[in-house]
């Protein structure tokens, strides 16, 4: 059983920056996919970027420039660094553990209980 526990979300002002931290205990951390995904409120679940156990990055293109997601396997830790970010950026985001670094969520067994990114204007 993977626990997955982020943090680093909260306040920022339009044109801030975030970086999230997604720390896993419990498995095989390198052998997993990561991703992130978020969702606003009254808005489904999206996927935001994923990164394999060999270090391929996949981002959802809307997102690809300003957002960049990174393992450190020697910490069991994914990151999702965000820049430039707008109101439209605010969500809860979560982490997930996976087989594949897919967007569908089906693709993830284990996900953290969310943290939360607010961007005023």
């Amino acid at each position: 059983q993977v626990q997955l526990v982020e943090s680093g979300g909260g306040l920022v002002q339009a044109g801030g920056s975030l970086r999230l931290s997604c720390a896993a205990s419990g498995g095989t951390f390198s052998t997993y996919a990561m991703g992130w995904f978020r969702q606003a409120p009254g808005k489904e679940r999206e996927f935001v970027a994923a990164v394999g156990w060999s270090n391929t990055k996949y981002y959802t293109n809307s997102l690809k420039g300003r957002f960049t997601i990174s393992r450190d396997n020697a910490k069991n830790t994914v990151y999702l660094q965000m820049n430039s970010l707008t109101p439209e950026d605010t969500a809860v985001y979560y982490c997930a553990a996976g087989t594949a670094y897919r967007a569908d969520p089906s693709a993830y067994n284990y996900w953290g209980q969310g943290t939360q990114v607010t961007v005023s204007s």
